[in-house]
Parts: C-alpha cells; structure tokens; sequence
C-alpha cells in the first residue's frame, strides 16, 4: 500500500507495478444520492508515478461495481483467448465523471480521463503480476460488502 492511502480507506481498485499505479478510493461507504434502488457513491481515481502524481473525482453506482467484475472477467477470457488486438474498456461508463479506460496489453495501459472538467489524459503502462485479476476480484468483493450491495449477479466472482 502506498504511504498517500490513508488506513481507513477503501481501495476499490488498485492496478500498479513496483514503479507506478492507478488506484480507485472510495470518499465514503455512504451513498451521496439514491434513486430507483441505484446508489451513487464518490470515490478519487489517483495515479501514482515517479512522473506524475495526480487525484481526480470519480463518480460511480451499484451498477458500476457489476461492469468491473464483467471487464476483469473480459480480460482474463481475452488473456486465454490471445487476440491480435488488445481488449478496452472504461469504467465507470464514459462521460459522467472522470473515468478509467482499460487497455489489456503488454503491458496494460490505464488511462485516467477526466473529460467532464479539465479534459486532461493520463495513460500509465503497468507490468502487472498475475495474481493482479484474483487480487481485484478480492477488493471487488471486499468494497461490495462495505457499501452492502450484493453479488446477485456474481460478476467478478469467478473461482
């Protein structure tokens, strides 16, 4: 854990290599706004590097957290499936708030858009280990408890 995280925080992702990451941190376990059982949460996307170091807000819902286990499964089918071009992603979906475009490469890439205010990029290559898919998975699951949303869909639960 970097020494920026505070210890009470919660890590709903975390993508790094001994040199870099980008990491989602929830503000808070309570949600900023329900409606039609949809809960909004507010959470920071930070990137850490020895170029660039940077927070910027990142708003997800309920919803949101099932569309990153469907992407982590994404990636590991197209890992087995070896496909000539790489498998891309965002999360949360585009457009509302800053958000994490996916690249499943050698190395992966994470770009952190923050398009709805500055319009800033940040793309980071990560030469990430192999448990990093069962390692999200965990936090996955760990962050879904904390917020008491359920795994009634169990993306991102795969054994």
């Amino acid at each position: 854990m970097d020494t920026n995280t505070p210890p009470d925080a919660i890590e709903l992702i975390r993508l790094s290599d001994p040199s870099q990451s980008v990491t989602v941190r929830l503000r808070s376990t309570e949600p900023t706004l329900e409606s039609l059982g949809v809960r909004y949460y507010d959470a920071e996307a930070v990137v850490t590097s020895g170029f660039v170091n940077g927070t910027v807000y990142l708003g997800f819902d309920s919803e949101d957290l099932s569309d990153w286990g469907r992407l982590l499964d994404a990636v590991e089918e197209e890992q087995e499936a070896d496909l000539d071009e790489p498998f891309t992603a965002d999360w949360p979906r585009s457009g509302r708030t800053a958000y994490l475009r996916f690249i499943a490469d050698d190395p992966c890439v994470v770009e952190v858009y923050d398009g709805p205010s500055t319009q800033i990029v940040v793309s980071v290559p990560l030469d990430m280990r192999e448990e990093w898919i069962a390692e999200s998975r965990e936090r996955l699951a760990a962050a879904r408890a904390a917020l008491g949303v359920g795994t009634q869909d169990h993306y991102g639960t795969r054994p």
